[in-house]
């Protein structure tokens, strides 16, 4: 069984009530999400250009889509700390241990959670400038009978058609889009972003080492044209260590 907390530097993550679990796809998306290029870092060919997420920081709105135990959500609070950051689920439990998690820890002034279904947007949701979801993406056919973990792992909850359709919507001008899916449905979810007018700017095409094919992929779309890069990040070594790439993304979180 997953163990009930999991520490990072700044906070501490319980997950045994959550319908989704502490996994490296949060972890991955929320350092990375809206992410500045530091001059020199050794990220650079993760991101060599400015991000264009670089409002007034008391302007700066968040939305985390199926925030889960709360984990990017609070990611994104320590590495923006004047932001605004609201994380919506679907499923009760969830919110509630979040709402734990973030209470005990130094960014519950900076974020509020609620139960909310991102399917059917209305006038409780605001204007963002950043938008992040770990959406589900499994197909029906791998269902398991758990309503709640189904929910948050299937796209029978959250279509990506949907999920697009709704952050459009909810982008302020020059607002920043970032998700990580697996690799084999960028090429379609970009194809939709783009029917939506949300424009490909950073995707970073992810393996677990050198010799292993690509199994996710983070991706950033803009509401305006901007130019477009391209990434890889290999996570471990030929010892199964983290590469350099790998701690320097998530170097202010794990410990």
């Amino acid at each position: 069984m997953p163990t009930s907390d999991f520490r990072f530097k700044q906070f501490t993550i319980r997950h045994d009530r959550s319908a989704m679990k502490v996994g490296t796809d949060g972890v991955l998306l929320g350092a990375w999400a809206g992410q500045l290029s530091t001059p020199n870092s050794k990220l650079s060919t993760l991101n060599s250009k400015p991000s264009t997420l670089n409002p007034k920081p008391s302007t700066l709105n968040c939305l985390d889509v199926g925030t889960g135990t709360g984990l990017i959500a609070l990611m994104l609070a320590q590495r923006f700390p004047t932001a605004a950051i609201e994380g919506i689920d679907i499923d009760e439990a969830s919110i509630e241990q979040a709402k734990e998690n973030v209470e005990a820890s130094p960014f519950k002034t900076q974020i509020t959670l609620k139960k909310a279904d991102f399917s059917n947007i209305n006038s409780c949701f605001n204007q963002y400038n950043l938008i992040v979801s770990n959406p589900p993406f499994y197909k029906e056919d791998t269902l398991g009978g758990k309503e709640a973990r189904d929910k948050a792992r299937h796209t029978t909850s959250l279509p990506f058609e949907t999920l697009i359709a709704n952050a459009a919507k909810l982008l302020v001008k020059d607002g920043l889009f970032c998700v990580i899916i697996p690799y084999q449905s960028a090429n379609d979810f970009i194809s939709i972003c783009l029917e939506n007018r949300l424009y490909l700017t950073r995707r970073v095409n992810i393996r677990s080492t050198e010799r292993k094919p690509f199994i996710r992929v983070l991706l950033e779309f803009s509401t305006s044209i901007q130019p477009s890069e391209t990434s890889i990040l290999t996570l471990y070594d030929t010892q199964q260590k983290r590469t350099v790439e790998y701690q320097e993304l998530t170097n202010d979180f794990y410990l």
